[in-house]
């Protein structure tokens, strides 16, 4: 029952987050998911109020999120009321976040109504995106509620209830305090633990328990029952990813932890992390296809370990009192960046991949950061300081643009830094070993212990001394045309290119419908010929071909991959150019390709030379 307080630890905040409520107000929230098929949630609110004018928050900064994209454009139906007297209100012309509603005298309390409309077709995005299908439906709880200017997210009490469809199951890591048929009634908690505590509702759900100490599970909801018939050893893996991040950390920092895996080809595909959950989304065939399985196997690895990584330790100028303050996303190469780095070893730990296609997952992401000219004027360092802008950004220009490299140039960089650790310490020492001690004992339930810069590079040093400071100013501040590859090659690698699709090359074009040509040619192209992009310094772009053009033919063939591919090959015995009809706009133009090259795909190469610590690094433990 005690309010969470701010304490200090060695110098670092250290937030207690627990799910008692907190002392301050208390705001009554019900939720009505029961037109979820047609995209539409109705909620009602009561909430403390003194007469005067109130300031009301829709929230705006959404954790986990880094950008100030609550999605106010939807929240529709608004009304309040005192008693049965209907209010004045009206949004902050600073802020459209704010709203401002004229309190009559006598008032205790005030009433709200709101409507949050579900986008009805495909978009992308993070929780704002589409969430609900005619099956199931994921309830992110900022999209259905306002809290009341003056106090910390920490210290307001929600009492939610929510209404699903007749015949839905649902799964949360919230406390349920009663159900009614398909009402449910959850436990009051502070603003804070229920915005990090969505609910996964459908008609086809699985429940899978993974261990019980503490209680972890699988909760997931697809648009058919036949997406949920996944192979028994995909089961074994989860169990195994379990294990194996309690024996990364050493510890855990939930009371219980829900897997809420959405599986849909009409929501939103991406991951987002709570402490007790986290919300995935991927394609239908998720779990039962197995080229669909390889491609999205580092998804849930990556989000667990953010309950450790990003919702546990975090950066102190991420965390923010409220959802209002503004996010300062500098740190986001640990938050985000070691977390890739983390999920991509439990993912070859666990079994969800094998070393091999594990190291070949690797091999995409070298090959990816290796063709990012951009990276000759925007920095690592940028791409976090940018994070707001760039999550939102388009494909299109995006190898010269640069996009949230932190995640997989983070990869590279920590991987680097394990290796390091590895080398210096005679391999006595590792990455596990900053993660214990950073991230681990003693294991409690949800809390924030924030960081900075400065602790980062004394946690490092404190498991092996060495200039951690000089390493990551480099890192973070390099302008190399050149991607940083030491980790890969210290570890006993090299990237190399051959006329091979690798397994995982061959996963991941499935899945993103692409084309063959991003490392022959630097023609980044869907298997409909749009081009996504071209990279600067390659072929296509020393052609005049740019990204929005869409290629028709090749060397006067109707345009295919399979065509394509067969161009490729050819052209390695002759020397005439490869011809590309390319529509742009509404021209029709040939360009002229010198490239005899042949098909080109990323690999790793033993060094025999070095000792293999990759294979050590991602043997399960």
């Amino acid at each position: 029952m005690k309010s969470p307080k701010v304490v200090g630890v060695l110098g670092v905040a250290v937030l207690a987050m627990s799910s008692w409520a907190a002392t301050g107000p208390t705001v009554t929230l019900s939720v009505d998911a029961t037109n979820a098929p047609r995209k539409i949630f109705h909620a009602n609110l009561k909430i403390p109020a003194t007469a005067g004018e109130l300031t009301l928050y829709y929230p705006k900064w959404i954790r986990g999120e880094h950008a100030p994209d609550g999605p106010v454009i939807d929240l529709a139906g608004l009304k309040f009321f005192a008693g049965d007297k209907a209010l004045k209100w009206r949004r902050d012309t600073l802020d459209g976040f704010t709203l401002l509603v004229d309190v009559p005298q006598g008032t205790s309390e005030i009433s709200a109504a709101l409507d949050f409309l579900s986008p009805a077709t495909y978009e992308e995005g993070f929780s704002a995106g589409s969430s609900a299908t005619d099956k199931l439906a994921v309830i992110s709880w900022n999209q259905v509620l306002l809290y009341p200017k003056g106090w910390k997210s920490d210290e307001i009490n929600y009492t939610a209830s929510l209404k699903i469809p007749e015949g839905w199951k649902f799964g949360t890591p919230l406390a349920v305090a009663s159900q009614n048929g398909n009402e449910i009634h959850f436990t009051t908690v502070p603003l804070s633990m229920l915005i990090d505590s969505p609910v996964l509702t459908g008609e086809f759900l699985k429940v899978v328990p993974l261990t019980e100490d503490p209680h972890t599970e699988m909760d997931i909801a697809a648009d058919s029952a036949a997406a949920l018939d996944a192979p028994p050893e995909v089961w074994t893996h989860y169990k195994n990813l379990v294990e194996q991040a309690y024996k990364l950390f050493g510890a855990h920092h939930y009371n219980e932890y829900h897997f809420l895996y959405s599986l849909s080809d009409h929501v939103a595909h991406f991951g987002l992390e709570h402490h007790q959950s986290d919300d995935s989304r991927e394609d239908e065939r998720s779990l039962v296809d197995d080229t669909a399985r390889k491609a999205s196997a580092g998804l849930l690895p990556h989000e667990y370990v953010h309950s450790w990584n990003g919702k546990y330790r975090r950066p102190a100028d991420l965390t923010t009192p409220d959802y209002q303050a503004p996010m300062q996303d500098d740190l986001l190469w640990v938050y985000e960046g070691l977390t890739n780095y983390l999920g991509f070893v439990l993912t070859a730990r666990s079994g969800l991949l094998t070393e091999t296609q594990d190291r070949e997952d690797l091999a995409l992401t070298a090959a990816e950061m290796a063709h990012t000219p951009g990276r000759m004027w925007r920095n690592l360092q940028d791409t976090a300081d940018a994070a707001p802008q760039l999550y939102f950004a388009s494909r299109d220009w995006e190898s010269w643009r640069r996009s949230v490299d932190f995640y997989p140039e983070g990869t590279l960089d920590w991987l680097w830094a394990d290796v390091i650790i590895r080398q210096q310490s005679h391999n006595q020492k590792s990455i596990d070993d900053f993660c214990k001690l950073f991230e681990g004992p003693p294991s409690t339930g949800p809390m924030v212990k924030t960081y900075t810069f400065d602790d980062i590079v004394n946690a490092l040093n404190q498991i092996v001394s060495y200039d951690w400071r000089g390493f990551w100013l480099e890192r973070l501040n390099s302008h190399s045309p050149e991607a940083p590859l030491g980790g890969i090659e210290g570890a006993g690698w090299k990237l190399a290119y051959d006329e091979n699709a690798s397994e995982m090359t061959s996963a991941v074009m499935s899945m993103l419908r692409a084309a063959p040509g991003a490392y022959s040619l630097g023609l980044v192209l869907r298997d409909d010929g749009e081009i996504v992009d071209t990279i600067e310094n390659m072929a296509a772009a020393k052609a005049g071909i740019g990204p929005g053009m869409k290629v028709l033919g090749v060397d006067g063939r109707r345009f295919s991959p399979d065509v394509l591919r067969d161009a490729l090959k050819g052209a390695k015995t002759k020397t005439a150019p490869i011809e590309l009809l390319i529509e742009n706009d509404d021209y029709y133009k040939i360009y002229k390709l010198d490239y005899h090259g042949g098909e080109q795909y990323p690999h790793l190469e033993r060094d025999e030379s070095k000792p293999d610590l990759l294979s050590e690094i991602l043997s399960a433990k």
